[in-house]
């Protein structure tokens, strides 16, 4: 944590002001501030904004600075996991160096927070969270990293993971995570038992990943809200993805979101071009708690993505049809305090006694900073300056 004062800034496009950070948290906002102990930074009439929250990505899996990887598969979505899970090794995938150089990316690009799914599965143990870890204890006081334990290749069907899973858990990882219940384990139940149960055996909150469509996926999802409710775990469950939410028929689908927003069940979504999402608008509407997220990023999946939230949220308002100014801001807030919220984090706000968590964004409202995103001009985390003009401070391996 540190010490800084930012001046002449726009906060969320707002009048000028300037913002004093005492010890990582935000201490004054006001015309004017004087603090002669303090580093100071001129945001040239910059907007400033809370930092960028990653809701949703692989921090394990992209092949970024790496040789063309030629090898991707189509298919359905058992081919993908399955290509990944048996390349790693072959290809040299080295989870520290490769998560290092995304996190990076992402720090550059404005992002302060990240939650990150890490593979657990038989063939590889617990290494590829070992990798992570390291990248994490690497980049403290960088950037501040949430890892979900992610059985990518199944729970139920490949015995010994439940195991993995609860050793990563009690070697730190934050979050439990699911994968298709239906789908990829073909039993619902006993997934979503085992789930709820290490969760409440390590205290922890839960992130499952729901590609199912229709009817399944929206099965999936009652058997999620029906053990929320009976774990109280309320504002501890998020669904990433939720593609069924995208394809159901309206009034079914607006109920679910209702239930999810009663219990505060948050939805993690990436905006996926090729895939059914659920509508934000109606999200948002109901009160579902929302977080993005850009996924994987050029993996051995597939060769799109960016690590930056601005691009994602173009992408999302694309998807969603979002045109106005009102809107955009929306899409802001998705990735800035609204995921933080989604995200267990609330008070994530330009307020004194926040964290001091800043992006600084060009243009002449937040809307403009959006359609552009140019390279950020600063990014601070807890008042210490982590990337300056679309660069991190600390070198990407």
């Amino acid at each position: 944590m540190a010490d800084l004062l930012l001046r002449n800034t726009r906060p969320m496009g707002g009048p000028a002001c300037d913002i004093a950070i005492r010890n990582g948290v935000i201490a004054d906002m006001a015309a004017g501030l004087t603090a002669p102990d303090m580093p100071v930074e001129d945001a040239g009439g910059a907007i400033v904004w809370p930092g960028f929250v990653e809701a949703h990505t692989h921090l394990d899996k992209t092949v970024w600075g790496m040789d063309w990887y030629a090898d991707r598969k189509g298919g359905p979505l058992q081919n993908l996991i399955d290509n990944e899970r048996n390349d790693r090794n072959r290809i040299g995938l080295d989870v520290h160096r490769q998560s290092m150089r995304h996190a990076l990316h992402l720090v550059a690009n404005g992002t302060t927070l990240i939650r990150s799914h890490v593979d657990v599965d038989t063939d590889h143990g617990r290494s590829l969270f070992d990798g992570l870890e390291a990248t994490r204890a690497a980049l403290a006081g960088v950037v501040e990293i949430e890892i979900v334990a992610f059985p990518q290749s199944g729970l139920m069907v490949r015995p010994g993971t439940l195991d993995l899973m609860d050793t990563v858990l009690r070697a730190g990882a934050d979050i439990v995570g699911g994968l298709d219940p239906c789908a990829i384990d073909r039993d619902p139940k006993g997934q979503l038992d085992a789930l709820f149960a290490l969760a409440e055996k390590h205290g922890k909150p839960i992130d499952i990943h729901l590609h199912e469509p229709g009817d399944m996926g929206a099965f999936s999802t009652e058997l999620i809200l029906e053990r929320t409710r009976a774990h109280a775990m309320q504002g501890q469950v998020a669904i990433s993805h939720a593609f069924c939410l995208g394809g159901l028929p309206e009034t079914r689908a607006r109920a679910l979101m209702e239930e999810l927003a009663t219990q505060r069940v948050a939805v993690m979504t990436t905006g996926a071009p090729s895939a059914t999402v659920p509508a934000l608008r109606t999200l948002r509407a109901v009160g579902v708690p929302v977080g993005a997220g850009c996924d994987g990023i050029r993996d051995t999946w597939g060769p799109w993505g960016q690590p930056d939230m601005l691009h994602r949220a173009q992408i999302l308002g694309m998807k969603n049809g979002f045109r106005t100014d009102a809107e955009l801001e929306v899409l802001l807030d998705i990735i800035g305090p609204g995921g933080a919220a989604a995200t267990g984090r609330d008070g994530r706000l330009l307020a004194p006694g926040a964290p001091g968590d800043l992006v600084l964004l060009q243009g002449s409202c937040p809307a403009e900073a959006l359609s552009l995103a140019a390279p950020r001009p600063l990014v601070v985390k807890a008042g210490r300056v982590v990337a300056r003009n679309g660069a991190p401070s600390r070198g990407i391996p």
